[in-house]
């Protein structure tokens, strides 16, 4: 009877999972999942998110006969003796793109080699594979997204996998322990695993796909699709939700995963994209004043739509796209603060952080990565007249303003002076350059 191990990593689902699909089509399987000590703690809203979706996962398998084998250690050490153990002859595994994950495809090679054993790669985490199309002129990547989108969108994609109706451990295999749920950071977390995604995917689907492209951009209203976290995780297959969207007509969203896609092909050949530069000369002298980062982090800069944005990310682990632009570039553009600090600040926090779209859409925002215009600025105020006119997102996530009607929520300081000063909100933090002429 032939035998193989899935080690599953950001592909945490059943439904057109390839690697899961593949190691399914032998006699016995072991779908495996190791929790990595090097990856513990570095967000506790991912690792509650990343729990729950295990969980959701060992219901999903044991439904079909089967169970999640879960194991703590070194992911290639652990995997090699859940295959050693079980007599497995292959491991499938789905390719993914970041530095750490290059190098434990790597290691699991080498070690599969010397205990003659397959290992067999699966795409799975964006819709077309990072290396499927590439640039002419001999280029690994393209760095700009229009011309990637088109060869993008000509590029054929993938069948979907079918979800294995039945599951069959080898036998005496000891499933092992769940952890115990941790509680987070965000009180108001979405909840993880594939059950809640597809419950997500059906209502987004059924009542707010067709008007993404007039609603995405809309702060209070909320339109976008809050999907990011399951895909980041998994629990959901780009792929799937490309061709749901892609059936509906929806290009605007379509456009959105070719934009993920973007930047994983990005990463596959500049897998240190949080912490370097893709453009040198743009990676000017920062500032780093302690005193201005922390009054963004705790959302108390005394720009309102700037504070909301912050708050929103405490509040929930996630932040509305908008808002993300116009966090970054107050940090980046306006206070001159590293981005490798707001990168960092934004993967403790996002239940979707990751390394190939937090860091690559803080490059684009600070000028350091993939914008064709660089130097471009976002005024705060102009932002957020535009995407929030009355004030609804603001004072729905800072209560000190919610007194205030209207547009004039977005610049309380030109309210009477003993009026400001009754709202217990900070004036805002000026620019170390500018002196806030940004704010008129």
């Amino acid at each position: 009877m032939r035998t193989a191990v899935v080690l599953l990593t950001r592909d945490l689902r059943v439904h057109d999972n390839p690697a899961l699909a593949a190691a399914c089509t032998a006699d016995r399987t072991v779908p495996l999942y190791v929790l990595d000590p090097k990856l513990t703690g570095l967000s506790p809203n991912r690792t509650r998110f990343l729990h729950q979706s295990l969980a959701d996962l060992r219901e999903q398998l044991r439904n079909r006969g089967g169970d999640l084998v879960v194991r703590e250690g070194d992911p290639v050490t652990e995997t090699i003796r859940a295959a050693r153990d079980t007599g497995a002859e292959t491991i499938t595994l789905a390719a993914d793109v970041s530095g750490y994950a290059r190098r434990r495809e790597n290691r699991l090679h080498d070690e599969c080699a010397r205990h003659r054993i397959a290992l067999d790669l699966h795409p799975g985490v964006t819709v077309v594979p990072p290396g499927a199309v590439r640039p002419g002129g001999g280029g690994e990547s393209y760095k700009v997204f229009t011309p990637y989108f088109r060869s993008w969108s000509a590029a054929p994609w993938r069948a979907q996998a079918p979800a294995p109706q039945r599951v069959t451990l080898p036998d005496g295999l000891t499933p092992g322990a769940l952890p115990g749920l941790p509680a987070g950071e965000s009180p108001h977390a979405c909840e993880g695993g594939e059950t809640a995604a597809r419950r997500r995917l059906t209502t987004w689907l059924r009542q707010d796909l067709q008007g993404y492209a007039e609603a995405h951009d809309d702060l209070p209203g909320d339109g976008t699709s809050r999907l990011s976290p399951y895909l980041r995780w998994g629990c959901l297959s780009p792929l799937a939700l490309a061709e749901a969207a892609r059936d509906q007509g929806a290009d605007a969203f379509v456009r959105q995963l070719c934009w993920r896609d973007f930047y994983y092909q990005v990463t596959r050949v500049f897998p240190n994209l949080a912490t370097e530069a893709l453009r040198t000369t743009a990676d000017r002298d920062w500032r780093y004043d302690d005193d201005a980062l922390q009054h963004w982090k705790d959302g108390l800069t005394g720009v309102p739509v700037v504070d909301a944005g912050m708050r929103q990310l405490r509040e929930e682990g996630w932040m509305h796209n908008r808002a993300r632009l116009i966090t970054a570039a107050f940090l980046t553009r306006h206070l001159g603060i590293d981005w490798r600090l707001g990168v960092a600040w934004f993967s403790r926090w996002l239940l979707d952080g990751d390394v190939p779209n937090n860091s690559g859409n803080w490059q684009w925002t600070a000028g350091t990565g993939n914008d064709t215009r660089p130097y471009r600025r976002f005024n705060p105020i102009r932002q957020a007249l535009r995407f929030d006119p009355e004030g609804v997102y603001v004072r729905r996530y800072v209560p000190e303003l919610k007194g205030i009607d209207g547009a004039a929520v977005h610049q309380p300081w030109r309210l009477p002076e003993s009026e400001f000063r009754g709202l217990d909100y900070p004036g805002p933090l000026e620019s170390h350059r500018d002196e806030a002429v940004w704010l008129r």
